[in-house]
């Protein structure tokens, strides 16, 4: 009769139980701040007996104390994601309160290795012992902490400095289907800052392959680039729970670094994996499916992390934390569930295209669907005042170029439009791994909104922009640019009269 009691009771009415019957309780249960596993399956266990616990409160189960975390309070149990190997439970193991919301170790010495989802070192390296620790789910900084996004964050990429450029604190959506150079772009922003040491970098990889992981951290240990980037991996083998928790980990070190004045670069590899675990996780939840079969809250999943991105005031500190979400379509479906939520939330989105990635054009961007909300605000005055038509010119040309196989019947305008275009897709171009300073992009755009390369063969182009960057750094033009005021176009004209002149010889 009196277990019966005790599982009807609520909340509130236990604190208000007196003394004896509290006896009775922890005879039953063995603590108010222990309980028992009723289930456990699926990476899920059902709890009774913790009836004070918090929702988001790392627990400790069974024995080997697998690490987990409360996230469904219901009126006669709770329900627990295990972050370990559910088979090691079983009905009847205890569980622990920590009286500690979860939470993820924080030290400098996390630069240059990986880490899991709740911030174990999972690499072969020594192990580093944190004194900091920070709650892994927080509420955004508010609106008084902030400023407007005003500062370049560079990529190094050509085609996304000059026609959708990125500001320090602003959420850029990198969006297309699989195998098309989502990742490329992101490695490539982060190796872009190894030069400037500008920024440190957080990559979060989720769902992905062990083996595309240790391939990407090869990389940017060969590059140069791992010292001033963490990386926080949940494999697609891991639990979904930690797929879910892992981006909310790696945003958790970012924010750690924006408020202490430094700047920040954050990517999520990606957020529709995390969309599909957070499903698996509800629905082993029992809380009912919606739209697509996504719970009703997937929006607010993706909202509270991406709201964590900001640019903070001078008076609290001018750090600021960017971040670039990846999100995979279907078939170039960008109207689906997933992405439509997370464009609406970002500032902007970069959309890369598998016919442009096929044709050889990479980045494949798509110049129509893509767009910086923040705009030119992000960007040096220089590049703002020669790539302005850029996005124009290159729009002009994607609409006239379904008749370029009739381009000798085409009035001199549109005929122009697609030599122009042709050329300026040629400059646009980038090989992986060659990110470029901001200087030598100006310049390099200068060629070709100006008509430089409309005097050279479209075969000759990318024999000139190699032979461009080199002349670049051996001349002196670089010196006495000045990319925050207006461009010398003496000079410019100047140098270029001349790099024309020694390529043709």
């Amino acid at each position: 009769m009196f277990n019966n009691d005790i599982d009807s009771l609520g909340t509130e009415e236990l604190i208000n139980y007196d003394s004896i019957s509290l006896q009775k309780l922890k005879f039953y249960t063995g603590s108010l701040d222990t309980g028992k596993i009723v289930s456990v399956k699926d990476g899920v266990a059902k709890v009774n007996g913790l009836f004070s616990v918090l929702s988001g409160e790392m627990v400790y189960l069974g024995y080997l104390k697998i690490q987990g975390m409360v996230l469904s309070l219901e009126h006669n149990n709770v329900s627990i994601v295990i972050f370990g190997n559910d088979i090691l439970l079983k009905q009847g193991d205890l569980v622990f309160r920590t009286f500690v919301i979860m939470n993820i170790p924080l030290s400098i010495k996390l630069f240059g290795r990986v880490v899991d989802a709740v911030g174990n070192i999972i690499d072969s390296g020594p192990k580093v012992l944190a004194c900091l620790s920070r709650k892994v789910d927080t509420k955004a900084v508010g609106i008084i902490p902030r400023q407007s996004v005003n500062e370049p964050m560079q990529t190094g990429l050509v085609a996304i400095d000059s026609i959708t450029p990125i500001g320090c604190g602003q959420r850029e959506l990198i969006i297309g289907d699989r195998q098309t150079g989502k990742t490329t772009i992101a490695i490539d922003t982060i190796i872009s800052q190894k030069a400037s040491g500008y920024l440190y970098c957080i990559y979060v990889a989720v769902g992905q392959k062990k083996s595309t992981i240790a391939q990407i951290v090869q990389f940017l240990k060969k590059t140069g680039s791992l010292n001033n980037t963490i990386i926080v991996s949940a494999t697609s083998s891991e639990p979904a729970t930690l797929q879910f928790l892992a981006p909310y980990s790696g945003c958790t070190l970012g924010e750690w670094l924006s408020e202490n004045s430094c700047h920040a670069l954050i990517i999520y590899d990606d957020l529709s994996k995390q969309a599909v675990a957070y499903r698996q996780m509800s629905l082993l939840l029992r809380r009912p499916p919606g739209r697509e079969a996504y719970p009703g809250d997937v929006f607010y999943l993706h909202s509270r992390l991406l709201e964590r991105a900001s640019k903070l005031s001078s008076a609290y500190g001018n750090g600021s934390l960017t971040c670039l979400p990846i999100c995979e379509t279907q078939a170039g479906d960008v109207s689906a569930y997933i992405p439509t939520n997370i464009i609406s939330i970002t500032d902007g989105q970069i959309f890369l295209e598998s016919k442009l990635f096929n044709e050889g054009i990479r980045p494949g961007i798509n110049v129509g669907l893509s767009v910086s909300r923040v705009g030119s605000a992000a960007q040096v005055k220089a590049m703002k005042d020669i790539a302005g038509t850029l996005k124009l010119e290159l729009a002009q040309y994607r609409e006239v170029e379904s008749f370029a196989s009739f381009a000798s019947e085409l009035d001199e305008a549109t005929q122009h439009t697609l030599f122009r275009g042709l050329r300026l897709i040629e400059l646009l171009k980038q090989n992986q791994a060659n990110p470029l300073p901001v200087d030598v992009q100006v310049i390099m755009i200068y060629s070709g909104m100006k008509g430089y390369l409309d005097k050279l063969l479209l075969k000759d182009i990318e024999d000139f922009k190699i032979f461009l960057i080199e002349y670049i750094y051996n001349s002196n033009i670089l010196l006495g640019l000045k990319l925050n005021n207006k461009l010398n176009n003496k000079v410019l004209q100047e140098f270029f009269k001349n790099a024309l002149k020694d390529f043709t010889l």
